[in-house]
């Protein structure tokens, strides 16, 4: 069932600046965000110049357009037809071009590191309008209501709640609560943003009327942008029939056959309460044939009860979102790192085809975990996967693995779908020794 490589000793990483900015603190992500502190900076900068803060008054209205600039990038960029706007845009590039631009090309999947930088930078220019606008209403100073102020207390409050849950200690204990005050704390900022946009515009219009006013105003124009795209995907909300197969008590796969087909190196988000919560899954076409799987496993209270329960009907909205894995056509051949249920995303890539891969699986027992037909279906579209069965042969050296499989299949890259821990190993291993490499974040 599994095919060996040659022996292939694992060099150590390579030295000097190039390995080092390939540790995880220095990733795209990071540098993303770096990138829009350093812009806001500059603005910061200009402003000082422009006498924003004067005896005479405060620039109060440029104060509010920065934040929701900020904050309208950190929404926009999470949009799913930005994202998958973005991702069509970087894998332009043929594989002609040098592999050191694909290499960077293919980190487009760090975008959320533009979310958080926005997110982060638009919450601090609020504290900026809103001890500047404190200031102008005690000084007596025109410009600023006791109504504007109020609403401008309350949004600062909900906005601290939202940073503060979505730091990636909090968020990864508390979850359910990130995700909640995420998504009411996201919606009732939004009602918070309009009844200040309207009374602060008010506040400002001067001899104009409230309507000339406000269409006259770049951030009413922000408001109505980042309102349809937070409502968009929820106008495709539907509740859809699924039939689900648990091979074992540890695996259910989900078949999906209601009018949709996503892309290879997408995913879907399904709720069962779709007020509560979502998650996100990837999805697996098969050619020629409509409709999708998906592969879940238990990893947490959720997915547990999915796979003992198995519902006849789920919710989906939006549309089918790019991933990581989609970046694999920037390359002539990749090598793909699995572990468990890391196959699923993996899969539509072995039956579609479009890119040469070789595919090295490291899973328990995985006739028994995941059934003979979904092994079978593998092997068939891939007859030389290395399949690694962990009970049988203990855990494996991935990063080894990854390294003998790209020197013996000539392969440009690897991306690596698996746990945090392993997907961190596996990238820097790689990335260390010159070689591209890919796998999720962990950034939602």
């Amino acid at each position: 069932m599994t095919s060996q490589n040659m022996h292939i000793d694992l060099p150590a990483p390579r030295q000097g600046l190039r390995s080092t900015i390939k540790k995880p603190r220095y990733m795209h992500y990071n540098r993303l965000i770096t990138l829009v502190f350093l812009l806001n900076a500059a603005a910061l900068g200009y402003g000082f110049t422009q006498e924003w803060w004067s005896a005479g008054g405060i620039a109060l209205q440029m104060l509010a357009d920065l934040t929701l600039f900020n904050l309208g990038l950190a929404i926009l960029v999470r949009q799913q037809y930005v994202i998958n706007c973005l991702f069509w845009l970087f894998t332009r590039a043929p594989t002609s071009w040098p592999l050191s631009i694909r290499w960077t090309l293919g980190k487009v999947y760090h975008y959320g590191g533009l979310h958080k930088g926005g997110a982060l930078a638009g919450t601090l220019w609020f504290f900026v309008f809103a001890g500047s606008a404190s200031y102008q209403f005690h000084q007596n100073l025109p410009g600023i209501s006791a109504t504007s102020l109020g609403i401008i207390y309350g949004l600062l409050i909900l906005l601290v709640l939202i940073v503060v849950m979505a730091q990636k200690n909090i968020r990864a204990k508390y979850h359910d609560s990130f995700e909640r005050t995420h998504r009411f704390g996201g919606w009732l900022s939004l009602v918070l943003f309009w009844a200040l946009t309207i009374s602060f515009i008010d506040d400002q219009r001067g001899a104009q009327s409230l309507s000339e006013a406000l269409t006259g105003a770049t951030s009413f124009w922000i408001l109505c942008l980042l309102t349809a795209s937070i409502i968009l995907p929820w106008l495709r909300l539907r509740r859809v029939p699924i039939q689900v197969e648990t091979p074992s008590s540890h695996v259910a796969v989900a078949t999906f056959d209601h009018g949709v087909t996503p892309f290879a190196g997408s995913s879907t988000a399904i709720s069962l309460n779709p007020l509560m919560e979502w998650h996100h899954f990837a999805n697996a076409p098969s050619p020629d044939k409509d409709g999708f799987r998906l592969v879940i496993s238990r990893a947490g209270d959720w997915t547990g009860n999915f796979i003992e329960q198995k519902p006849s009907h789920v919710w989906v909205k939006g549309i089918p979102q790019a991933g990581v894995a989609y970046i694999e056509v920037l390359f002539k051949k990749v090598v793909y790192i699995a572990t468990g249920s890391g196959i699923g995303p993996v899969l539509p890539h072995l039956l579609a085809q479009e890119v040469p891969i070789h595919l090295v699986w490291s899973t328990r027992d995985p006739r028994k975990t995941y059934g003979d037909a979904l092994v079978d279906e593998i092997l068939e579209a891939q007859p030389d996967a290395h399949i690694w069965d962990t009970d049988a042969d203990g855990k494996p050296d991935l990063v080894k693995l990854a390294y003998e499989a790209c020197q013996t299949y000539d392969a440009e890259a690897v991306i690596c779908i698996s746990n945090e821990k392993l997907t961190w190993q596996v990238v820097y291993g790689m990335e260390s020794r010159g070689i591209p490499a890919y796998g999720a974040i962990w950034d939602s």
